[in-house]
């Protein structure tokens, strides 16, 4: 004869900051500064750095933390050639240096009044190389970077790849799935002829170099990049080297 026995094992604990992040509340450092100024509560106490949580437990944040998020602002730029993503180097200036009121794009709907204090936090949601050219995200919202390189992000990024060389329609097939980078199968992408010398790439993976590396692999070689579209966001008319706001109503 059988019983069941109930088990006790406790839920496990993560820090508060991680389970922040994870449920998309914010990112992990600014969920540490919201915890040292009083601003966050678990289960109605309010929380100390370091706090350990379970998925059960309830966490909120306050009016000034609400407010905090709703100042910060996401900028979509139109990244041209010789500029790096990130932080300068080689002597490569950094896009995030192209944030300024002359660039501003006159045809920015958003209705966001610039201020100096939007060119400061700003990090790349997703890379473009020195040498590739379009849409590039910058954003001071942990929420916008987690949806578009947090380990789950489901968002496509379409791409615009002039190649030289011939491909196959086997090579065809392996760009749409069958292809591995640093020993890791690659997800399924959206790889078709857009016109006799470029293609139209969609993915949802960001893996450094990773379309001209694919490009390798069957034979051809990247001559020109460009990325149009990052989830719902396109480029659309915005010029190169200029930028824009994340309007409030778009989403990615």
């Amino acid at each position: 004869m059988s019983e069941n026995i109930m088990s006790d094992k406790p839920q496990e604990t993560v820090r508060l900051s991680k389970r922040m992040a994870e449920l998309g509340l914010c990112s992990r450092r600014e969920a540490d500064s919201y915890i040292e100024q009083g601003w966050v509560k678990v289960n109605g106490q309010t929380a100390v750095l370091g706090q350990k949580v379970t998925a059960a437990d309830r966490i909120d944040l306050n009016k000034q933390a609400h407010e905090k998020q709703a100042q910060r602002v996401t900028v979509l730029l139109n990244k041209p050639v010789g500029y790096v993503s990130a932080q300068a180097e080689k002597g490569y200036q950094s896009a995030a240096e192209l944030i300024t009121p002359e660039n501003h794009w006159s045809g920015d709907t958003s209705r966001i009044r610039f201020h100096e204090s939007h060119r400061y936090g700003l990090a790349p949601a997703g890379r473009l190389d020195i040498d590739s050219v379009g849409l590039l995200v910058l954003t001071q919202d942990g929420r916008v970077a987690k949806q578009l390189i947090g380990e789950d992000s489901t968002r496509d990024k379409e791409y615009l790849v002039r190649v030289r060389g011939k491909l196959s329609d086997e090579g065809l097939r392996l760009l749409n799935h069958g292809l591995s980078l640093d020993g890791e199968k690659l997800k399924p992408a959206k790889v078709e002829w857009q016109n006799e010398d470029q293609l139209r790439f969609v993915l949802q993976q960001g893996k450094k170099r990773q379309i001209r590396r694919m490009c390798e692999l069957v034979g051809l070689r990247v001559v020109g990049l460009k990325r149009i579209r990052i989830g719902k966001v396109k480029l659309g008319k915005l010029p190169p080297g200029k930028w824009r706001y994340l309007a409030p109503n778009e989403k990615f």
